[in-house]
Order: structure tokens, then C-alpha cells, then sequence
């Protein structure tokens, strides 16, 4: 399967487990893989026979910070849900969602979820 790819999407939310995570929101990356069929933009190369990333990061954009999950797991999976319903050719999609200020006393460079759904 043929891939779009839109890698380190940065955006501010608010989701964690922690009140104040909450309130003071905080720096999400988000790397998206959408598994899509692109045999004919390859032949045609027109824009109606893939799936426009600049629409892709739009949705993203709109549903990620719709809400304040507590976990990232459910943010990540509320996005990949979200890009298959409004997404027809996407089969498949892959999110890495990485919190790298997440209030953890240790030091790391970011902590993440993959979450990885298919269209039935």
C-alpha cells in the first residue's frame, strides 16, 4: 500500500490525566501515516485521485484539540477515526502521538503512542 506521510505535526492541547495539564495545555507531535491507493495520481496527477495532506493536516488540526482527552491514547485514536471518516481513499492509518513535556519526574525526550486503524 502506497503511504502519505506528514511527519512532526505540531500542535498545543490539552489532554493528560493531571488537572492542570488541563488548564495549561501543552506541545503534541504528531506523525501520520495514511495508507492509500495511488496508482492513478501517479497516472493522472490530479489532485482528485489522492488525498490533499494540506486537508489531512486541516482535520487534524480541527479534531485533535477538539476535546481534553486524559489519555493520548484516545486523542491519538479520536484523530485516526476522524481521517477515515472524512478520508475515502484512506485504508489505513498510522498516528505516533509524542507528549514531550509530560509531568514525569525523569528525564526523556518525549513519551508516545502508535495507534494503528484500519478501515473494514
Amino acid at each position: 500500500m502506497d503511504k502519505i506521510i506528514i511527519n512532526n505535526l505540531h500542535i498545543f492541547a490539552y489532554h493528560g490525566v493531571n488537572e492542570e495539564e488541563k488548564i495549561n495545555g501543552q506541545n503534541f507531535y504528531l506523525d501520520i501515516i495514511c495508507g492509500v491507493d495511488l496508482t492513478a495520481a501517479c497516472l493522472t496527477d490530479s489532485l482528485d485521485d489522492t488525498v490533499s495532506y494540506a486537508k489531512i493536516i486541516k482535520t487534524v488540526k480541527r479534531v485533535f484539540p477538539a476535546q481534553k482527552d486524559d489519555l493520548i491514547e484516545r486523542a491519538a485514536r479520536r484523530t485516526a477515526d476522524a481521517i477515515l471518516d472524512e478520508f475515502d481513499k484512506v485504508r489505513k492509518v498510522k498516528i505516533t502521538l509524542r507528549k514531550p513535556e509530560a509531568p514525569i519526574n525523569a528525564d526523556f525526550d518525549y513519551v508516545a503512542v502508535e495507534i494503528t486503524v484500519e478501515r473494514n
